[in-house]
């Protein structure tokens, strides 16, 4: 196994050089999530939702995160502790059969996820001004200077998809999808028709609340670049030329080669 090449100043490897004061953004808090969102409606532009009407089956093709907005507030009496509020857009594509004897139709729509968390960001009462001419000032309302809500979010799962009569909701999400997503699709989604398509998705995410500040940390080097930068060529025969010889493809690995199972150890011997 490779050595780690930072060696600590008390270890006598003599590596750490000094202490230094640099700006970084802190994690005051996050939590990790792992959300099964059932049912979520997929809106279409009219034309796509045309093949919805006739349609006598969807499956479900491949969900992906268009964008995720964020909403940052502080919860009322309780100091030091913000409100996330996130909005995911997902961008689903379905296969829409309209007859038993002919192919499916690709199509894709939007689907529209909220959810609120409550993570601790502590607090602030300077404003920030750089030469770049970009500040931070304080929240109005509160007169403290807001930390910054990030998301991070996994590649979502796919889990079904079904058709079936419109079901009216309390509060419609069509009318809220943004101006940027519709024009991505090249039309507004509108609500209000006889079938709709429902989904189910898997979804991870990491939600996490950061602040600037000023950290003193160890120093052992400069980052500097121990790897040559490597030339590439536009000739495909050349490019090959690089590429190791696939053996495992030709000759599958035995038994013996990835350990000998559960009746004995590395060393042959019985368990």
């Amino acid at each position: 196994m490779e050595e780690n090449k930072f060696v600590s100043a008390e270890s006598g490897g003599g590596c750490f050089k000094e202490a230094v004061c640099i700006d970084a953004k802190r994690v005051y808090d996050s939590c990790s999530a792992k959300d099964c969102l059932e049912d979520l409606r997929v809106y279409f532009t009219p034309d796509k939702q045309e093949l919805i009407e006739h349609a006598s089956n969807v499956r479900l093709r491949s969900v992906d995160v268009i964008t995720v907005y964020l909403g940052l507030e502080p919860v009322a009496f309780n100091k030091g502790f913000y409100s996330v509020d996130l909005t995911f857009f997902f961008d689903v594509c379905v296969e829409v059969f309209c007859a038993p004897a002919s192919g499916p139709v690709i199509i894709s729509g939007v689907s529209v996820f909220n959810k609120k968390v409550i993570l601790y960001g502590s607090e602030g009462n300077v404003k920030m001004f750089s030469s770049d001419g970009s500040y931070e000032e304080p929240d109005t309302s509160c007169g403290k200077i807001l930390p910054k809500a990030t998301v991070q979010v996994a590649q979502p799962i796919g889990l079904m998809a079904r058709i079936c009569d419109a079901v009216p909701h309390g509060c419609d999400c069509g009318c809220r999808i943004p101006e940027c997503i519709c024009k991505r699709y090249g039309g507004d989604f509108h609500t209000g028709h006889c079938r709709a398509v429902y989904v189910t998705i898997g979804l991870f995410t990491i939600v996490q609340i950061v602040r600037n500040v000023q950290m003193l940390i160890p120093a052992y080097d400069f980052c500097v670049p121990e790897k040559e930068c490597v030339t590439t060529s536009d000739n495909p025969c050349e490019m090959f030329s690089h590429i190791d010889f696939p053996t495992d493809e030709f000759f599958p690995p035995r038994v013996s080669d990835g350990g000998c199972g559960c009746g004995c150890d590395k060393g042959g011997h019985s368990c």
